[in-house]
Order: structure tokens, then C-alpha cells, then sequence
């Protein structure tokens, strides 16, 4: 999967990119893991850039306790797709990352619905009005663990986290965070918003893991948004169905 479709010119709403980098070799994985400290710095001061956060994942599809050290995401919320494009364009620690990487993927995104804070508060600007049900989603959510709360909510996330790809609406997904072990979130993309509700309602485990969410306290904080996918750049291992971005 390897396209780019354009976003509109100047668009009315901020919106949010997600982006994956796979690394090989030692030299480019110490790289990256450096990053986790020293983009930071390199980033901070982007013009149109209100809000970011890199990431690491954990191995295997991302829902584990051991990491991966050659897959990193970032994300960044932009007061207008303008922002974001010259960001991709001309930022010399992007053009790093995608030179020391040997795949990468981009989701241009529009938050429809979000609930829930990150570092205190909600970084994204939702348009419901904008919610389409038939057409493709992503979704992010986002938790801090409490600490004497780990063994039990890790107890039972690999099980439920496993039980998506038993979903063929689904396209994309995996757990991704800032820490290891206690703040943890998750990127998926579906082939449509009613697909992705669909196995939040049907899906036994998932509803079993939201009852003890609410029934065992494990979070200090939480966070859920659905976006809509206006674009897409670049390609990711088994990202094979293409998804039909929103058109302008």
C-alpha cells in the first residue's frame, strides 16, 4: 500500500497524523531508541505542532510485555493539514527518521469523537458532525496504569488484544507507548466505523475487559478517539487492503 491523495488545501479543523517507522540493524534500532529522548528537543517549536508523543511498541503484534525494538510510532496534532505537510516536507529530524528506517506509514486523521485526557488533557478537536459509520476509521486509545494495578490488567490484555485479528474488517492494529509496562495505547484501523463498533459490542473478551476497566480501577488515566482517515502515505507489512480515504 503506497499512496499519497492530498489533503485539502487549507481544511477547516486541526488534524492529527500517526506515523510508523520499522528499523533493522543495529545501527538504525540505537537510533531510534535514542529518540525516545532526544527528539523531544528537536521537535518542540514546530510551527503548527500543539501536541505529540513518540512511542515505542511491544513485540510480537504490540500487545506484550517484551519490546520491539525496531518499531517506533509518533503522533502529532496540527492546528491545520498545512502545518503537517510542511512538517513531512522540509523537518530535518523526519527526514532522518525515514532514512534510517526501512518502512514507513502515515495516516492523515480527523478526530470524530474523543473522550478521556492524555497528560491531563484532550489533545484533540472532534467534529461529530463529520462521523460517517460506512467509512473507514482509526481509533487511538490511551491509558497510565496504576502501579500496584499492573499484574492484574496485564493479566488479561495479550488474551483480548488477540481476539481482534479474529476480525476481517480489521486492517491495522497495534499497542504502542510512551513507558513500557504502565502507559500503554493502541492504534487500529477498520474498514468501516460500524465494523469497529460492531466487534466492540459482539466481541466477549472486549466487553469483558471494559467491565473490569470500570470494576478494578486500573487506570489513572484514559483516553478514546475515533478519527476519520482522510489520507494515507507510504506502505506497512500486512496493510494489504486499501483504504478508501475520505474525498475532497
Amino acid at each position: 500500500m503506497a499512496r499519497r491523495l492530498g489533503l485539502p488545501a487549507k481544511p477547516p479543523y486541526r488534524i492529527t497524523t500517526f506515523t510508523l517507522f520499522h528499523y533493522t540493524g543495529v545501527r538504525h534500532r540505537f537510533w531510534a531508541l535514542a529518540q525516545m529522548q532526544l527528539a523531544h528537543a528537536r521537535l518542540s517549536g514546530t510551527p503548527g505542532l500543539s501536541f505529540s508523543r513518540l512511542m515505542g511498541s511491544g513485540g510480537g503484534n504490540g500487545f506484550s510485555l517484551s519490546p520491539n525494538w525496531g518499531v517506533y510510532a509518533w503522533l502529532g496534532q496540527w492546528e491545520d493539514g498545512a502545518a503537517a505537510e510542511r512538517f513531512f516536507a522540509t523537518h530535518d529530524w523526519y527526514s532522518q527518521a525515514l532514512d534510517h528506517s526501512s518502512q514507513h506509514v502515515t495516516f492523515y486523521l480527523q478526530a470524530t469523537m474523543s473522550h478521556g485526557e492524555w497528560g491531563g488533557s484532550n489533545p484533540f478537536t472532534p467534529r461529530p458532525e463529520d462521523y460517517d459509520k460506512h467509512e473507514p476509521v482509526a481509533v487511538i486509545t490511551r491509558a497510565t496504569i496504576y502501579p500496584h494495578k499492573l499484574p492484574d490488567f496485564w493479566r488479561y490484555v495479550p488474551r483480548t488484544s488477540a481476539s481482534v485479528y479474529e476480525r476481517p474488517e480489521r486492517l491495522l492494529s497495534i499497542g504502542i507507548g510512551e513507558y513500557p509496562v504502565f502507559m500503554q495505547a493502541t492504534f487500529s484501523l477498520w474498514t468501516s466505523g460500524a465494523a469497529m463498533t460492531e466487534f466492540a459490542y459482539a466481541s466477549t473478551r472486549h466487553r469483558e475487559v471494559v467491565q473490569l476497566t470500570r470494576s478494578r480501577g486500573w487506570y489513572r488515566e484514559e483516553l478514546f478517539t475515533r478519527f476519520r482517515v482522510l489520507d494515507v502515505e507510504g506502505n506497512w507489512p500486512g496493510l494489504t487492503a486499501n483504504v478508501k480515504v475520505v474525498e475532497k
